[in-house]
This record gives C-alpha cells, structure tokens and sequence, in this order.
C-alpha cells in the first residue's frame, strides 16, 4: 500500500445547482492507506455506480503495479532484482519509469524515484521513534541516484545497477493514479468530476452554475486552519505537500517526510508548496520538488511544465508567500 504523503486539509466542494437531468453522486472507497474519494455528475444512478465500482477497481490494479508495501507488485520484483541486470517490465510500468527519469533530470534530481533506501529507512525511524544515526544515513545514499537506472527501449527493460536500489513511488503515485480514474471517467462520458486521493485532486469540467470547482489550501503547520482564499479551478490537478502529519523531531528539529536525497535528512523548512498543474502526476512530484529547490530554482521548473505554484512559509513568525506570477488568476481572495 501506498501511504499518503500529500494533502490539502479542509478541501471545499463548492457545487452549483444540477440543471437538466444531472446529478452527483459521491463515492469514497479507503485506498492506498487513506481515503479515495470520487465525485461526479451523471444523468444515471446506475452507470454513476458501475464507474465508481470499476474506477476503485483501477486503483487496486495500479497499487499492484506501484505499491513498494506489497511484496508481490511488480514495483517490489523490479527492486528485488537490483544489481542482477536487466529485467522486462510492463508497458504501464515502462511509462512510469520513463517519465520518472525525465522528471529526475528536469528537477536537477530533487525528485527521485530511486529514493527507497532513504525512504524505508526514515519510514522506520517514524514508526519506531529512533532517530536514524549518520552512519545508517550515509549507507542508504549509497543506494540513491537515478542515474543508476538503465531503460533499454527496444527490449523495455529496466536495470537497477546497483544491488540495495529500492524504488519508491510514494512522490508521484497518487496524483498518477488520480489522474488515470479521471482519463477513465472521461472515457466514459463524465465530464465533470473531481477525484480526490488524500488532497491530491484532480478535475473535469465545472459543475453547471459555477466556474469552477473551489478549493481550500491547509495554513503552512497547521491541520485545519485554512489561508484566507479558495483556488477556483477546472480541467486542471492541485496537490499541496507538507509536513503537518508527517514528520519527525529531534533536538529541536522537525524533519519532514520529504527527504533531500543530497543530505539524506528529511527538509526543515516549515513550507507548504500547492502545485496547479495540467495533470495530477506533474502535480504530484512538483510538490516534491519544489519542496526541496530554492524558489528561484522552482520557478523555473515548474514554468518548464506549464504549471503554477504558491508556496507559503513560516519566518519570524509571519506567513511568507512565494507565487509564480500565473498563480494568480485562479486564486480568489
């Protein structure tokens, strides 16, 4: 299973009113260690059930190809297989992993899917209350850099050079499979909806009577206090990333889930970074990277993939906001 590693607290579905024979429906299904939540409009009860059924049932086929909790997924063998050579992956696999490795070059490798050693270790760390010690940290790197992965188009294999390699998801998964439930749904005709995986969000086309689908953005530390402004937004995917439920302290740090691989420590930076993006995948792991490059740097990266960011952090006790310019037009005060 996944575990959630991005979130917008307090999410507002502002509906307007169902004109012609139109109706939402909600349906919520708990996924990947959190709730997965879809909403949409449909002139058919039946159909709106049938497509929420095979949509959850989507997720639980994209979680056995993604999860690194599952022993048995084919994320988990390809890791297993580390440092033995090639090996055939899927065709669902191969895009990912491609995908991943221009996200990794593009980001000047703050986004790396390669980052399991780190991940597991601090996952633990987490779990058991022990803060990890330099020694362990320093070994796990070891383990950590893209670069280390080998993608042979014309045979579609995948090789992890280095024994210990351990691929992790967790940065882009569930924005990744929010979005194909969506691709799914306007497959079938459900043009407006919005799939919410655990603050990951991603939308269609506007419910009738508004023009857009309103959403809350969590205050930087806090678990329920909202900023003072919705996003209005449609056709588009949001994701904010924090550490608000996720991180760990020690002498008088607070260190997030989010770990710099450079470092092999989670980030200190009380920031929370909200990513509009054309996609949820892009949304996903721009949080994540943009969590950890300096600001001038991820304004560049995120322009790179025609999407938006604000980012608001706590200094001398004062919000501090960071926009990119684009950022603007959806954000309503």
């Amino acid at each position: 299973m996944f575990r959630s590693f991005t979130l917008i607290v307090g999410t507002l579905l502002i509906m307007g009113s169902v004109c012609g024979q139109k109706k939402k429906y909600r349906f919520s299904a708990n996924k990947m260690g959190s709730p997965f939540n879809i909403t949409l409009f449909c002139d058919d009860s039946l159909k709106a059930a049938t497509l929420a059924k095979q949509s959850f049932l989507l997720v639980d086929s994209l979680v056995n190809i993604l999860s690194d909790y599952d022993s048995t997924s084919e994320l988990s063998r390809i890791s297993a297989h580390a440092g033995k050579g090639p090996l055939p992956v899927s065709s669902t696999m191969w895009n990912i992993l491609e995908k991943s490795k221009q996200f990794y070059e593009i980001s000047k490798g703050s986004f790396d899917i390669s980052i399991g050693a780190l991940s597991h270790l601090w996952r633990k760390a987490r779990k058991e209350k022990i803060f990890p010690d330099s020694p362990s940290i320093r070994e796990a790197q070891k383990n950590v850099g893209l670069d280390k992965m080998i993608l042979d188009p014309l045979h579609r294999t995948v090789t992890l050079q280095k024994p210990g390699m351990i691929l992790d998801m967790g940065g882009i998964g569930q924005g990744l499979i929010a979005q194909k439930v969506m691709n799914y749904l306007t497959q079938n005709q459900i043009t407006q909806a919005l799939v919410d995986v655990s603050g990951d969000i991603v939308m269609s086309d506007a419910p009738d009577g508004t023009n857009g689908w309103t959403i809350g953005i969590n205050l930087p530390e806090a678990s329920e206090g909202l900023l003072p402004g919705k996003l209005r937004l449609h056709n588009m995917a949001v994701t904010t990333s924090g550490d608000v439920y996720q991180f760990m302290e020690h002498e008088g740090k607070k260190y997030s889930h989010i770990v710099d691989t450079r470092t092999g420590y989670g980030i200190t930076s009380q920031r929370n970074v909200t990513v509009i993006a054309p996609n949820g995948t892009d949304a996903d792991w721009l949080t994540k990277a943009c969590s950890i490059l300096p600001i001038a740097l991820a304004r560049k990266v995120v322009a790179k993939m025609h999407a938006e960011f604000l980012i608001t952090e706590w200094v001398n006790g004062k919000i501090v906001y960071h926009q990119t310019k684009g950022f603007r037009k959806y954000w309503k005060p």
